[in-house]
């Protein structure tokens, strides 16, 4: 681990000029197609040279790769996608006349990303982290990832999104992963190809991203360790795993330590490997301070396996401080004992096989969470299923069945669902055909007795890849699905591949003020304390809140939490609360921290730490 030296203005700058660098190569995109060495139709002698000299190696390939891409849109062309993109603007606002926002909520914000946004990570510095891979394809009909592909297309690509910033191109910055060499044969340096990885916070507000795409037919599984530090906006490498992984799943437990399970290996697809690990391992320090960098570190192997036979289970830290994994066959949940190591079994879930739905930890008041409520994943099944002291319970059934959803606890304690399909890429008329049923647009809302009822329709059908979270004013955040973003792409020939959505909950419009929360403790919180803040509207608040902040892929979510806080006392405009019990109850990191009204409307969210070394 090493310690983070302060940023000077000469490096600011340069991140700043190397930024305006990459926007403005953005420009070759709408060259005509050239490869890598110059020699694709219409390069100039020289061309890919000059541009690798101006911008890198790296990105030179990379914009060839789109070049080459743009040049074969013709396939699919930009009239088709406007034309789709204004259907669905169309029967969106036609079917959204049907919703209040008061009552339901609302759409507000539609606009352009560079990215993907396969996985997804909210930072505890306001930030958005988005990443996936360069695209290899723009006709939607076919697969627009590199999954299959080995060498230098098989790679990796991260942005931020800074809301501050508002939602154009300048709103962005691109971090690059590490180049890396991958074991596939070529040995081709290329930007690292993690997408398809598990991730989670570390307890100094780090994401840590194991495995990736090692490349080969239908995929196999990386060994790759990363750790991205939104201090610094820095990609940092740590020791490779023992086994290969994509499609992993990774919680953080109540010691700040990470457990990694699942994942096909480096064999390939149909190889899921049954080692579990954890980061970092036992000897090494758990990385606490924002200085505290990991890199170069190792994880170790856990003393039980966890043999999934499919991979991305659900994987969950409790209050009882054991680790829950519910994998997607009916007949895998168990509960792993992070301190004994060791494995017990669960009952078979009800109902049968489950594929990419979602699954949160219910929100238990001023305690962790005791009880999953698992969702989705059927497309013939609309029951959700709740497991609760060791029992499995068919609990109230959402208005249809669904896969690839995405569902998250809001700052009032009630769930929303977005995005869905009918299976992986079809949404109602067969694999990669981009027209969607419009049911699979529409949001679903859970209120505080467990009452399902339908909310409005999102833009884009959003289905494979697709993710969502909570920001720190309260809304929701929505993007993902590839297919869809370029069958939708305004203009194919630009960087912004992607798509982002905002929606406003009902409790950002009650009308009124929202209460205030002016100032909170800067230091780390210890558990089971008092701490004071301020709120200039102390009087008007009735509840407060920790909500931990998503990092989600595949409708797999294992970082969501929501805690109730004891508000002990209030004199003035300042408010004395209590922190959670334990750190099974709430692991130590960065928490959004609310104050709601007697309304359930929040206060835009201030960042704590909790927890104490």
């Amino acid at each position: 681990m090493s310690r983070r030296a302060p940023r000077s203005a000469a490096a600011s700058a340069a991140l700043s000029a190397a930024l305006a660098a990459a926007l403005a190569a953005s420009a070759f995109l709408s060259a005509p197609a050239a490869s890598a060495h110059g020699t694709g139709p219409g390069a100039e002698p020289g061309h890919a040279d000059a541009e690798a000299a101006a911008i890198g190696a790296d990105h030179a390939r990379a914009h060839a790769e789109r070049r080459s891409a743009a040049a074969g849109a013709a396939e699919y062309p930009q009239a088709t996608r406007t034309a789709s993109l204004a259907a669905l603007t169309s029967s969106q606002a036609a079917a959204n006349k049907a919703f209040s926002a008061a009552r339901d909520g609302r759409f507000a914000e539609f606009f352009p990303s560079p990215d993907f946004g396969v996985h997804l990570a909210q930072l505890p510095t306001g930030k958005v982290l988005l990443f996936s891979f360069e695209r290899v394809e723009v006709d939607p009909t076919k697969e627009t990832g590199p999954t299959d592909r080995i060498g230098r297309t098989n790679a990796g690509r991260a942005f931020l999104w800074d809301p501050a910033k508002g939602t154009g191109a300048r709103a962005f910055k691109e971090v690059r992963p590490p180049t890396v060499l991958m074991p596939d044969g070529t040995w081709v340096p290329r930007p690292a190809p993690f997408f398809c990885a598990g991730h989670a916070f570390l307890p100094n507000g780090m994401l840590a991203v194991f495995g990736g795409n090692a490349g080969g037919k239908g995929g196999s599984g990386a060994k790759l360790s990363f750790v991205f530090d939104p201090w610094t906006e820095t990609w940092f490498r740590n020791r490779d795993m023992s086994v290969g992984r994509w499609y992993p799943s990774v919680v953080t437990g109540a010691d700040g330590r990470q457990t990694i399970m699942s994942g096909q290996s480096e064999r390939g697809t149909g190889t899921p490997t049954p080692v579990v690990e954890r980061f970092p391992a036992k000897g090494l320090p758990v990385p606490w301070r924002t200085y505290d960098i990991p890199t170069g570190m190792a994880v170790e192997r856990f003393r039980a396996d966890a043999p999934f036979r499919n991979d991305y289970p659900h994987l969950f830290s409790l209050r009882d401080g054991m680790v829950y994994g519910l994998g997607r066959d009916a007949d895998q949940q168990w509960r792993f004992d992070p301190v004994k190591e060791t494995r017990t079994g669960l009952p078979r879930r009800p109902a049968d096989f489950r594929g990419y739905g979602s699954a949160v930890p219910l929100p238990a008041g001023l305690r962790g969470p005791d009880s999953v409520l698992v969702l989705g994943g059927d497309p013939h099944d609309p029951n959700t299923y709740r497991l609760s002291g060791g029992r499995w319970s068919t609990e109230q059934p959402r208005a249809f069945g669904r896969t690839q959803d995405d569902t998250l606890i809001l700052p009032d304690a009630t769930l929303l669902t977005v995005n869905g399909a009918l299976s992986t890429r079809d949404y109602g008329h067969g694999p990669f055909n981009p027209r969607a049923d419009l049911k699979y647009r529409q949001t679903e809302l859970r209120d505080a007795r467990g009452r399902w009822r339908l909310g409005p329709a999102q833009r884009l059908p959003r289905g494979y890849h697709s993710n969502a979270l909570v920001m720190p004013d309260g809304r929701v955040m929505v993007t993902g699905d590839e297919l869809q973003q370029i069958a939708n792409d305004p203009d194919i020939r630009d960087a912004m591949d992607g798509s982002i959505e905002i929606y406003e909950p009902a409790y950002l419009h009650q009308g009124g003020t929202r209460p205030a929360l002016d100032r909170v403790p800067g230091g780390e919180l210890a558990h089971d304390a008092l701490f004071e803040v301020r709120s200039r509207t102390a009087s008007t608040v009735r509840r407060a809140v920790l909500l931990a902040p998503t990092t989600v892929t595949h409708a797999v979510n294992t970082s969501q939490r929501h805690l109730e806080l004891a508000v002990t006392a209030v004199r003035g405009e300042t408010m004395t609360l209590r922190t959670p019990r334990t750190a099974a109850d709430a692991p130590p990191g960065y928490y959004m921290f609310f104050l709601l009204d007697g309304r359930g409307v929040p206060s835009t969210a201030r960042w704590v730490k909790l927890g104490r070394r």
